[in-house]
């Protein structure tokens, strides 16, 4: 199992980074918001997650051992895949989904494409117990979501991105638009992301 990396980053995507471990380039899927940290030419420490399958060996990325755990966790529930539970983290923090869980939020469960009520419902009846038997206090936990990146090329990667994580064309351009529509909007792709994702959190 490879637990964790470090090294030079040798391509930042956005929702993906290259690091270059021991002369070997690994590329790591993330979220936009950890993709978004990483500079290309520095250093890299990610807390990692390997998923084997018959045809493929997948490498997960994490800023913190917070959201590599849940990442783990929520993919004990049936249904839930790590591409689903990348998009729970896509979407809202670790702290948001175990609030979510902990207080059955199911609005803001759905929020994640890919979740629908039911799936919503089988999340809080199966980890429930088992957040709160860790001694986490829903009134703590603020629901947020969590961290997205103007010219047209720009605005289609955006897209683009918003559309490998679930979410409709409509639903996508609809986002961009929205938070690109002002003077002080941002402009490069990672803020663009980012800032789409909360919109579409909300």
């Amino acid at each position: 199992m490879i637990a964790s990396v470090r090294g030079p980053v040798r391509h930042v995507g956005l929702d993906n980074v290259v690091v270059e471990v021991g002369g070997v380039g690994l590329l790591v899927h993330t979220t936009p918001a950890t993709a978004a940290e990483c500079r290309t030419g520095q250093e890299a420490i990610l807390e990692t997650t390997l998923v084997v399958r018959e045809e493929s060996l997948t490498l997960y990325g994490f800023s913190g051992v917070d959201a590599k755990a849940l990442f783990e966790q929520v993919q004990t529930v049936s249904g839930v895949g790590p591409r689903l539970a990348l998009a729970m983290l896509s979407v809202h923090t670790p702290d948001a989904v175990r609030a979510a869980i902990a207080q059955s939020d199911l609005t803001a469960l759905t929020k994640v494409p890919g979740i629908g009520k039911k799936s919503a419902e089988r999340l809080v009846l199966e980890l429930k117990d088992k957040i709160l038997a860790v001694g986490v206090d829903p009134a703590d936990l603020a629901i947020q979501p969590a961290g997205a990146g103007a010219d047209n090329a720009v605005h289609a990667q955006v897209r683009t991105a918003l559309e490998g994580l679930g979410w409709s064309a409509k639903q996508a351009s609809d986002a961009v638009q929205r938070v690109t529509d002002g003077v002080a909007a941002p402009t490069e792709v990672s803020a663009i992301l980012r800032a789409a994702l909360r919109e579409l959190g909300r």
